[in-house]
């Protein structure tokens, strides 16, 4: 999708106009990364990255927009005609999308002009804050039905045209069957899936003969709703008749509820059902569901086959944004060398990691994850030794990754954009869905809790943790003695 270069605070064009005209644009590194895992949860789904280098490839000014530009009588004709001919010519380098990842772990890299970096900056972080807020919402919400069919039904809830077809996108990495936005069916090749509405009962003159119109037109691909008027009362005895109608055709039938006690409902209506010769039948729910609903009725085992969610999963529910922020992390000299940057803060653990930056993995013989090592990115790190893992905030606290414990050191940091353009091709969305899939089979599922999740360690070598420590020493000094 293309994105005018509009789509970025107002600010950065401020700022550029200002580099531009002091000749202060030195070639730069900035790092995205997130402080805290969202929904009180052990991890995150990292999702968004193609359609972030998507954009990043056609991200230009249209005449309009430099018309536009020119009218705010703000910048300056020769910063404008540098404008009317930008295209990003930097290198992204980024973890694959459907990684799971972690607080404090450079996701993204990008290495530009400091002019570049700062313009794509509020689109990088509103395409990746999103769709991962989106992506670990879903992928939670498949952990709780114990691995059950998740359906996205969030069009009418979600924050606008946009958030509705970038939710759609990010609810299936994060592991949803299928969307009822068929525009994100079209575009993205998510499956599409609907029942009815209520009004679709209601049009006709009885429940009973909406269901068998209905049965007639979609028989193979028949659910009907039943709680418009009376669930137990009316609602599954005439679904019942038409379901036994449907299966001497060799048709299924399924139900779906959408309002009352889930839970009593489901287990009335599944027997019914069973009653009646239809095992077959599945039972569909919706009705402002979350995770920690179903995972009660999990739990408790309730009958419930697929779930509906809207607007929990399409909104975030609880939790409004991901806190992804973007830091300058170094910047180059005249003289080519490369000076790592950093924010100081009086709190150690608000200090960002300075310096150009690699994110490993360490996993044993059976491929389960066993800690991330943030590590500058001239070290090289080989099986066969141990290694020291820092405490990334607390100074005193390491440990040691005895070399028999692992087997496998992963680099997670990959080119995927060289000088302006794409590495490779984009990944279909059920790879990127089936990464999740498989990145999260490698941690132990005391990680994936929903309440108290076991941390994830992320620490950083001690080059990287001496480097930090000094830089913070020499900020304070120097603070001291001005």
């Amino acid at each position: 999708m293309t994105l005018s270069a509009l789509s970025t605070d107002f600010y950065e064009l401020t700022m550029m106009q200002g580099y531009f005209k002091t000749k202060n644009n030195p070639q730069v590194v900035f790092d995205m990364f997130y402080r805290s895992n969202p929904f009180n949860g052990g991890y995150v789904v990292f999702a968004g990255l193609n359609d972030l280098l998507k954009r990043v490839e056609t991200f230009t000014f249209s005449k309009g927009d430099m018309d536009y530009l020119a009218s705010l009588g703000r910048f300056d004709q020769d910063f404008l005609d540098y404008l009317a001919t930008f295209k990003f010519s930097g290198t992204i380098h980024a973890m694959d999308e459907g990684t799971v990842v972690f607080p404090g772990e450079p996701l993204i890299r990008v290495e530009t002009s400091m002019m570049e970096a700062q313009l794509i900056e509020g689109m990088l972080l509103n395409t990746i804050n999103f769709q991962s807020l989106i992506a670990t919402k879903a992928s939670r919400v498949l952990q709780a039905s114990g691995g059950g069919q998740i359906m996205e039904f969030g069009l009418r809830r979600a924050q606008g045209p946009d958030g509705a077809i970038s939710a759609s996108r990010a609810a299936f990495i994060g592991g949803c069957s299928a969307t009822s936005n068929t525009l994100a069916g079209k575009v993205f090749g998510i499956p599409v899936a609907g029942t009815m509405a209520h009004s679709w009962v209601m049009s006709f003159e009885s429940e009973l003969d909406s269901f068998r119109a209905f049965a007639e037109i979609y028989p193979d691909n028949c659910i009907l709703l039943i709680d418009t008027y009376d669930t137990l009362g009316s609602g599954i005895e005439n679904a019942i008749i038409v379901g036994k109608e449907l299966k001497t055709s060799g048709h299924t039938m399924g139900v779906r509820i959408d309002s009352g006690d889930l839970s009593y409902l489901s287990r009335i209506i599944r027997k019914k059902l069973d009653k009646a010769g239809l095992e077959d039948s599945r039972i569909y729910v919706s009705n402002d569901l979350t995770e920690e609903i179903i995972e009660n009725m999990v739990h408790d085992a309730v009958p419930i086959d697929s779930w509906g969610i809207g607007t929990h999963l399409v909104t975030g529910g609880t939790q409004s944004s991901l806190n992804g922020v973007y830091k300058l992390a170094a910047r180059q000299l005249p003289d080519g060398s490369w000076l790592p940057t950093m924010k100081i803060s009086n709190s150690f653990e608000k200090a960002t990691n300075p310096g150009r930056k690699q994110v490993w993995r360490f996993t044993d013989e059976e491929g389960s994850a066993l800690g991330d090592l943030i590590t500058l990115e001239d070290e090289k790190l080989e099986i066969g030794r141990d290694f020291i893992f820092h405490h990334p905030f607390n100074q005193a606290d390491y440990f040691t990754m005895k070399h028999g414990r692992f087997a496998k050191i992963t680099p997670l940091l990959k080119p995927q954009l060289v000088q302006g353009k794409r590495v490779g091709q984009s990944i279909p969305l059920k790879k990127i869905q089936k990464r999740v899939h498989d990145n999260l089979a490698t941690f132990d599922k005391t990680y994936q809790r929903m309440i108290n999740p076991h941390i994830y360690k992320v620490s950083l070598s001690k080059k990287l943790k001496t480097l930090k420590t000094d830089l913070v020493m020499e900020g304070r000094v120097k603070l001291n003695r001005d």
